[in-house]
């Protein structure tokens, strides 16, 4: 007995779209991955071979120094730790925070909501400014603690538009009503039933607020003054200064040729010392990202189309 066919034969046409779309998209991925890939086999290959383009394809030269330097100035770990404290407690607050905001803006019971939603709103056009914002977290105590990293940050209006849109598309009042002639109040029903419904765009809140927090530099840049409270953007972007520095002074005093060969290894030093960093501080999101990443299209998405 002769086995059906389970496909659908395709016309020329549509084979030659499906290659250019193919080849486009191969194209792209290779735009967008091969840069990474670089900084990767750049950073365990000989720094002179790298300025001189040798590298293209594979490491030459492989060597660890540089993530032997990175790590042997003492404090790029405690700034790694640093910044996935301050990364999960900022993290926690923006969904304590974010998440039950938009569901209660996304009611339509909730009184008030229109003019609570503008207020939001508005704060996305006009700022207080950086002096009085500092002032604010000097007044209420919160310099060098993680609280001046996480609390003025805690809502962010783009996310809760998102959260809002997902809850109005995704949560029919219909469930609200069941829930109550079943005897379910509004706070149970947020956390046994909102709560679980949601896991795709609490996963996008946690790619988005994580991310922000883990390359955030400049807050700490001006509110944590303490080097031990340090995360980790605010230690390399001193090493790198500090390394800039060095090299700068090497290069002035470089008349003998003792002292050009000491300027040439602080070079090499420096390039090693550059991709290194980079991929110290892309591994946590690089290894976040896989985790969510089913539920982050799906989060994304809903609520773009309806019908």
């Amino acid at each position: 007995m002769k086995s059906k066919k389970t496909a659908i034969d395709r016309s020329l046409e549509d084979k030659i779209f499906d290659g250019v779309v193919f080849t486009v998209l191969t194209i792209l991925f290779l735009l967008v991955a091969y840069p990474l890939y670089f900084v990767i086999i750049a950073s365990v290959s000989d720094p002179h071979a790298v300025s001189s383009g040798d590298v293209v394809l594979f490491p030459i030269g492989f060597t660890l120094d540089g993530y032997t330097e990175v790590f042997a100035t003492g404090t790029v770990m405690r700034g790694f730790f640093n910044s996935l404290y301050y990364t999960a407690v900022g993290v926690l607050i923006n969904l304590v925070v974010t998440i039950p905001t938009a569901y209660a803006l996304a009611r339509d019971d909730f009184y008030g909501k229109k003019p609570i939603m503008i207020f939001y709103l508005i704060t996305m056009f006009v700022s207080g400014g950086l002096i009085p914002t500092y002032m604010v977290v000097m007044n209420m105590g919160m310099l060098n603690t993680v609280w001046a990293l996480t609390v003025p940050g805690a809502i962010g209006v783009f996310n809760l538009i998102v959260c809002r849109t997902f809850f109005v598309t995704n949560l029919p009042p219909e469930l609200l009503e069941a829930a109550k002639m079943d005897g379910c109040g509004n706070t149970r029903f947020f956390i046994s039933i909102v709560l679980p419904l949601s896991a795709a765009i609490i996963a996008v809140q946690v790619l988005f607020n994580g991310v922000a927090h883990w390359n955030s530099f400049f807050s700490a840049l001006i509110y944590i003054s303490e080097r031990a409270r340090w995360p980790l953007q605010l230690e390399l972007r001193n090493i790198l200064i500090n390394n800039t520095l060095m090299q700068e002074a090497a290069g002035m005093i470089a008349t003998t040729p003792e002292a050009i060969a000491e300027r040439q290894r602080l070079e090499a030093l420096m390039d090693m010392m550059r991709y290194s960093l980079i991929i110290v501080a892309s591994i946590p999101v690089l290894i976040m990202y896989p985790f969510i990443q089913r539920h982050f299209v799906k989060g994304v998405t809903f609520g773009s189309v309806k019908g």
